[in-house]
């Protein structure tokens, strides 16, 4: 497409750069660019000030801010619109707009590399991060993987970051959201093929989330789908042994990947835990023998079965797609794992401090409190906004903290009336962070753990969940010296 002196209107800046590079990107390219915001140029300050400079810097336009509202006759007037993907696509404005896109969408567009694709409820920014890692670590030790790996997508890096970097050789991870497929639906190519079409994608465990935005969790799954409904038999599909895994896997065009906690049944291709390890075993594929190889060692350095099947999904799309078992091995050796999941980032007086403010969902803190119970004593801190979830899964696993304690929020008023019906007692709900990390590190002995694991939304005390992990750990750091 070209972008020279046409009217571009982002609808989002945001926070995490992807509106930041989406301006950027069409202004390396001579659109004439609008920026709208609903939140207001000091929540903004920092990114506005990025785009200002590269403005400055790069002898172009300055570009245009509507903040703090939206104005429906740029939408009228704009020749393209970029949507943000928390933007609903049944808003009032996007409705007046000529044409949607979004960063991913510019970005497939326009990418020569050849495309990862993750996706799921929990751990999709673990595997997807983990793959990265192999990806790039396996070119660094051997000179026969050309090209360079690149991540992007969810995890808050823009693609559009790194397009202008690429080539055929390349490889680029992209971490997709519910939202961001949704938005790539039907969406095609000016050839009519599918204009997402990774060539090995992933499921992550699949829960419930976002229902207050999807009617259902079978809507809310559909866009999920859309990972994989552009690939074909040369491309490869993953997912989890589950009725959701399988129900993708018996739907996708792609070669199917099963990933499980248990050895594979006779027939299926794909990756089993054994022995404390991930072993692959991938059948009749060109270039493949029928054989176990070890993927994911026994020792690593991220906490939980559940973190050790995310290590395995993503080792069986680097193998099915031609990296070696032993140099894939070596990598994930080397792997710590990546901020505000399960992070150990702390210790203080014998008290080992944990950041896991990415689980937003009362299942991911449930894994938690199993993955770091049966470490230590475990003071777990917990809750912050509802989305329309049922909270009994984390209050039924509650029992095995020894302490928890509450932020504010509407989800946390939720966790109580569950908490209550277990009889399980709590501190809080704390609506100043200073104040619950202090109770917390009172109520922990040496050889303990703190973890802040939410399983709630951030919004209220906190930007985001990105924002929340921050503050916690400077939080503890400053309290706990």
């Amino acid at each position: 497409m070209v972008y020279n002196g046409i009217k571009a209107l982002v609808m989002g800046l945001g926070l995490h750069g992807g509106g930041l590079e989406t301006a950027r990107f069409l202004l390396k390219r001579r659109a004439d660019v609008t920026v709208t915001d609903l939140r207001d140029e000091k929540t903004l300050q920092m990114s506005i000030e990025k785009l200002d400079s590269f403005c400055c810097e790069s002898g172009l336009e300055k570009v245009r801010y509507i903040l703090g509202k939206h104005e429906i006759d740029d939408f009228k007037n704009a020749d393209i619109v970029i949507k943000n993907p928390g933007v609903r696509p049944d808003s009032p404005f996007l409705k007046a707009a000529k044409h949607i896109e979004t960063d991913i969408s510019l970005f497939l567009s326009a990418s020569r590399a050849r495309l990862y694709a993750v996706t799921g409820t929990k751990g999709k920014s673990s595997t997807a991060s983990a793959l990265h890692w192999i990806l790039q670590s396996c070119r660094s030790e051997n000179t026969e993987y050309k090209g360079k790996a690149m991540l992007g997508g969810n995890i808050t890096v823009s693609p559009l970051s790194f397009i202008d970097e690429l080539n055929e050789n390349d490889d680029v991870v992209l971490e997709l959201s519910s939202f961001q497929l949704g938005d790539l639906k039907g969406r095609k190519t000016p050839d009519g093929a599918a204009l997402l079409k990774p060539a090995a994608s992933v499921i992550t465990a699949i829960m419930r989330d976002h229902l207050d935005r999807y009617a259902s969790m079978e809507e809310y799954v559909d866009d999920k789908r859309t990972i994989y409904r552009g690939q074909d038999q040369n491309c490869v599909t993953a997912a989890g042994c589950d009725i959701w895994g399988n129900s993708f896997l018996s739907e996708t065009k792609g070669r199917p990947l099963v990933y499980s906690s248990c050895a594979l049944k006779e027939g299926q291709s794909g990756g089993w835990l054994e022995d404390g390890c991930g072993v692959a075993r991938l059948l009749n594929w060109k270039n493949t023998a029928d054989k176990k190889e070890l993927l994911v060692p026994e020792h690593i350095s991220v906490e939980g079965e559940h973190q050790k099947l995310n290590l395995l999904a993503a080792s069986l799309l680097a193998y099915s797609t031609g990296f070696k078992a032993e140099n894939i091995h070596s990598a994930l050796l080397n792997f710590k794992g990546i901020e505000h999941r399960l992070e150990f980032f702390h210790e203080s007086k014998g008290v080992r401090f944990y950041n896991d403010s990415a689980a937003t969902i009362p299942e991911a803190a449930a894994a938690c409190i199993e993955a770091l119970s049966s470490k230590a004593d475990l003071v777990l801190v917990t809750g912050g906004t509802d989305k329309n979830l049922n909270f009994s899964p984390l209050a039924q696993t509650a029992a095995k903290a020894k302490k928890i304690i509450l932020l504010a929020g509407s989800g946390s008023e939720e966790i109580i009336r569950e908490l209550n019906k277990e009889g399980i007692s709590y501190s809080g709900p704390f609506d100043d962070l200073d104040r619950a990390v202090s109770c917390a590190a009172e109520k922990a002995h040496k050889g303990g753990i703190v973890a802040l694991s939410p399983g709630c939304a951030s919004f209220g005390m906190f930007l985001n969940e990105f924002d929340r992990g921050r503050k916690w750990k400077e939080a503890v750091i400053k309290i706990t010296g």
